[in-house]
């Protein structure tokens, strides 16, 4: 053994001596193998990209010549703007009683101020951004998983095909698991994948299908209790309100293979009593010391976990709205101090601009619409 070591040594030197390399097996190194990456979703934009939505109604958006005081009037057009619909009917809400699709073919008002959609997709002002919908089911879910509800699904269903290439996000029976929508869960997740399934069937291709959380205290577990599915979801999604460190959704959109949208966000800042009774923080951005806390407490850490997670997290919506100013919020205790427009904030307009500028957000451009379709 030793006699054939002294061998290998010698005649190693010798190769080396003539000017000869001996030649070695090569061996992978596995640490060098790149995991490989997963098929990007529908309308879903490369990593690193975050598409930048505003909501949620005609106010606070603004772009219209009887609405010019809101986000795309002050700031670079988004890449998407996010409206509601209510699949409702018969239902009273603030004095107003719901029939149809409310907020998309007239201007209705259910208490959180003026929408509707038909008059923001005729304006030229709106042609190169996206459209983000909320579709609420509150006490008809039932109703829509049995089918009584397919003629109202598929009026929607063909309006939203007649939109051609505008990328449209469906954020079906959003915020599913949050109290105050008590959605039964087995008929919200039929609910769900009826709808995606119908609107499969009559050939509406410019959908995205997105599951949205409220966002806080959503363990894994219950978030899988809640799932339509692989097949039948494109997008996960979840709002970013003041408990925004209970969320899981990130981590549950990644162990799918899914981009996130955080689709609802707004600065509301926790106090002692948020978990028990939902009271936050009074935010008025107009206010200094008010908005230099919400910089710290909520932007801060709302732009840190767009970069934290570039491979997932793809699209926000910010509500640019005077939530204290609407009769649905009132009375309600996380929204009804809080006044979320930037623009009334020169230096949180200024921070904003100069994020949503960096090369990785995706704001409205005319070939938006065609890059998000060559990347699903």
């Amino acid at each position: 053994m030793i006699r054939s070591y002294i061998y290998i040594l010698f005649f190693s030197s010798f190769l080396f001596a003539c000017g000869e390399t001996p030649q070695v097996e090569e061996t992978t190194n596995t640490a060098e193998i790149e995991t490989p990456k997963r098929a990007l979703a529908k309308f879903e934009p490369a990593d690193g990209k975050c598409i930048v939505f505003a909501g949620q109604e005609l106010e606070s958006i603004g772009g219209l010549e009887e609405y010019k005081d809101g986000y795309f009037d002050h700031f670079t057009t988004p890449g998407g703007f996010t409206m509601y619909t209510k699949m409702r009917p018969g239902d009273e809400e603030f004095g107003f009683t719901y029939s149809g699709l409310a907020g998309v073919f007239t201007t209705d008002d259910w208490g959180d101020s003026p929408s509707n959609m038909s008059l923001q997709l005729a304006d030229e002002d709106f042609n190169n951004s996206c459209l983000a919908i909320g579709l609420e089911l509150v006490n008809h879910e039932d109703r829509v998983a049995r089918g009584e509800m397919d003629s109202l699904v598929l009026v929607l269903g063909n309006w939203l095909k007649s939109l051609g290439r505008r990328p449209v996000f469906l954020r079906i029976g959003y915020e599913f698991s949050g109290a105050w929508n008590h959605y039964d869960r087995e008929d919200y997740i039929a609910s769900f994948r009826r709808i995606k399934t119908m609107y499969d069937s009559i050939g509406v291709t410019n959908v995205a299908y997105v599951w949205q959380s409220h966002g806080s205290d959503e363990p894994l577990d219950v978030l899988d209790s809640w799932y339509p599915g692989d097949e039948y979801v494109d997008w996960c999604g979840y709002s970013f309100f003041a408990r925004w460190d209970e969320a899981n959704m990130v981590e549950f959109a990644r162990k799918h293979g899914k981009p996130v949208f955080i689709a609802e966000a707004t600065p509301t800042i926790r106090t002692e009593t948020t978990k028990q009774n939902g009271k936050t923080a009074e935010t008025i951005l107009s206010n200094p010391v008010q908005a230099q806390e919400a910089w710290e407490k909520w932007f801060t850490p709302f732009f840190k976990t767009i970069d934290d997670n570039p491979d997932v997290v793809k699209a926000i919506s910010y509500i640019n709205c005077n939530w204290k100013s609407h009769r649905m919020w009132f009375e309600n205790p996380t929204f009804q101090d809080v006044d979320a427009r930037l623009q009334t904030n020169e230096e949180v307009a200024q921070k904003w601009s100069e994020e949503i500028a960096k090369d990785k957000y995706l704001n409205a451009s005319p070939d938006l619409f065609d890059m998000l379709w060559d990347d699903k």
